[in-house]
């Protein structure tokens, strides 16, 4: 488990074009440091396999703006399974948090099937509650998300500034661990999204380069944007 105090934090999500993403870049680079994950390319590949139950309710919970809501995920890096984390999502009061535990590259197989892991009282609490959300509501997989991501983050304020390109979407769950799998742009061409994240407060500077009034705003995640295109 993530040794990280649960934080619920502010996020806000914006549509951005190529040249404005460049742009912002090009504002931010030199007011914050870049994450040091992202190596020598100055980003990294994230993927994603989403859980719902058999009603949807995730999907819906997201459309409909429900309060609170959560969702489970697997998520792992640069299509490796080195690292391979679950992770649930919860929006309350217009904040998020996000919690984590790791897995095994077998137990994730097991989850790819939508199959329930054995032995819950020996599994971290975030497993163990998601082992019940799945023997109770039938949580299976339903989507892969996948995108290339320019990370920036601030210490004062706990801020992240994140640049997120290629969204897609794919409906082979079960080639989750691949290092390649058949996916769908979600988002128009020339088309990506910008996320704000800070804990209690962002510095000034850092909010006026960004300039948010002169984007698009979207209450929408990429989880929604992805099943549209896979229901």
């Amino acid at each position: 488990m993530d040794n990280k105090i649960p934080v619920y934090r502010h996020e806000f999500k914006y549509v951005v074009s190529a040249s404005q993403l460049i742009l912002i870049e090009n504002r931010i680079k030199n007011l914050m440091e870049m994450d040091v994950h992202t190596g020598n390319k100055g980003m990294y590949n994230i993927r994603s396999l989403y859980f719902d139950d058999y009603y949807d309710r995730c999907l819906y919970e997201n459309i409909n703006g429900t309060d609170p809501r959560e969702k489970f995920r697997i998520r792992i890096y640069n299509h490796s399974r080195d690292r391979i984390t679950l992770e649930c999502k919860r929006k309350q009061n217009g904040k998020t948090l996000k919690t984590s535990c790791p897995l095994s590259e077998e137990q994730t197989r097991i989850l790819m099937k939508g199959r329930a892991l054995s032995n819950i009282a020996e599994q971290p609490p975030l497993l163990q509650k998601f082992t019940v959300e799945m023997l109770s509501r039938g949580l299976h997989p339903v989507t892969i998300v996948e995108y290339d991501r320019i990370p920036y983050i601030y210490k004062n304020g706990n801020v992240r500034v994140t640049l997120d390109m290629n969204i897609s979407s794919s409906k082979s769950v079960l080639s989750f661990l691949d290092d390649v799998i058949p996916k769908r742009p979600v988002m128009p061409a020339g088309q990506h999204l910008l996320e704000v994240k800070y804990d209690e407060y962002i510095p000034d500077f850092i909010y006026k380069s960004i300039r948010p009034e002169n984007l698009k705003y979207t209450a929408y995640s990429k989880y929604y944007m992805c099943r549209k295109y896979t229901l």
